[in-house]
């Protein structure tokens, strides 16, 4: 096992998929309305109103959401109204899940007042709070300490030790 982050310098972060996150849903105003998707909310109105942003904000990132493909339109038309447009997560948007709930995790642990958390999350069949891990393929939890970077497919060097590139 090299230590990979001793060539940090050789990388180029341009496939960082971190940084490929953010630019989706890395606003306060995404990330809200991720969570009142979660929460089962659906209509226009309703997001800008929970997430308390006006309707252009709401209407930039639910646009954004959608082309993004986390979030989808789906037709409904209550009676006697025209046709409007709900939102829905996708399963790229249900995926988003983890994300959201080690947020929360961290904002109850660190950034609650002392009230203590608004929400508490449970799992439906037990009725234990609900946390996020990290855990390798194997099944093993792991902490911080417990873990190394390691080079993966779409690592790009940079630098004169760096391949060349495939040309056709």
């Amino acid at each position: 096992m090299t230590d990979l982050l001793q060539e940090r310098d050789a990388w180029s972060m341009a496939n960082c998929s971190v940084a490929r996150t953010l630019e989706i849903a890395g606003t306060r105003t995404a990330l809200l309305i991720m969570r009142e998707a979660f929460l089962g909310t659906r209509r226009f109105d309703d997001f800008a109103k929970r997430v308390g942003i006006g309707e252009p904000a709401a209407s930039a990132r639910l646009k954004e959401l959608t082309a993004a493909g986390l979030l989808e339109r789906v037709p409904y038309q209550e009676p006697g109204q025209r046709t409007r447009y709900a939102y829905q997560l996708t399963e790229k948007g249900r995926d988003f899940l983890p994300v959201l709930t080690a947020l929360r995790q961290w904002g109850d642990t660190w950034a609650a007042d002392e009230q203590g958390p608004p929400l508490v999350v449970r799992h439906r069949d037990c009725g234990a709070a609900v946390h996020a891990v990290l855990r390798c393929d194997d099944g093993h939890d792991v902490r911080l300490r417990e873990s190394f970077v390691d080079a993966g497919p779409g690592l790009i060097r940079v630098g004169p030790d760096a391949p060349e590139p495939d040309g056709d």
